[in-house]
């Protein structure tokens, strides 16, 4: 992702995340905060899992079923995705291999908050909706606790989903920080 920002906004740019998304964003922040000017996090979970060997080995036991068009939009129903994603998700789920979804999830469920980020200067959002898991709305709270003049938003009646949720209010906020 530095990369690209590097090439194609080299003076910086809005970073916008939502889950694990969310967390490259706030790495990216945090370690190369002259390429985001703006940061946007949605959803990210800052507090690791206590077992996350646990949850990676029962994955990985049911990790065959993602590839299965029934469990897989079942996964889509939770996840908010929309009809008009269904088929792409669908098909994105069949080509994860199981190596890929394993190492994302583990990024994931393992992940804390960078040091780098309490120093982030420019602008930084912080949002959860009110409807997500405790620990999401924990963490929410702690990424806007450890960094200093950052936002925090609770979005109403939303789950781990706002921007597909809601997604007519994300686009709003992101064009009113644009």
């Amino acid at each position: 992702m530095a990369r690209v920002l590097e090439e194609r906004a080299p003076h910086g740019a809005m970073v916008a995340g939502f889950s694990l998304g969310a967390q490259l964003a706030i790495l990216l922040a945090a370690t190369r905060p002259d390429l985001v000017t703006d940061a946007v996090i949605v959803s990210a979970q800052a507090e690791p899992l206590r077992f996350p060997r646990a949850t990676l080995g029962l994955l990985a036991a049911t990790a065959p079923l993602a590839r299965q068009r029934w469990f897989a939009r079942l996964q889509a129903k939770e996840l908010f995705i929309p009809e008009e994603l269904l088929a792409d998700y669908l098909r994105d789920s069949a080509r994860m291999s199981r190596a890929t979804l394993l190492a994302s999830v583990g990024e994931n469920v393992r992940f804390t908050i960078p040091a780098g980020w309490a120093d982030f200067k420019n602008p930084a959002l912080v949002m959860v909706g009110d409807r997500e898991r405790k620990l999401m709305r924990d963490s929410a709270r702690a990424i806007h606790g450890s960094l200093p003049g950052s936002r925090l938003i609770s979005v109403p009646d939303c789950g781990h989903g706002i921007p597909l949720q809601r997604p007519d209010l994300f686009a709003q906020i992101l064009a009113d920080r644009w």
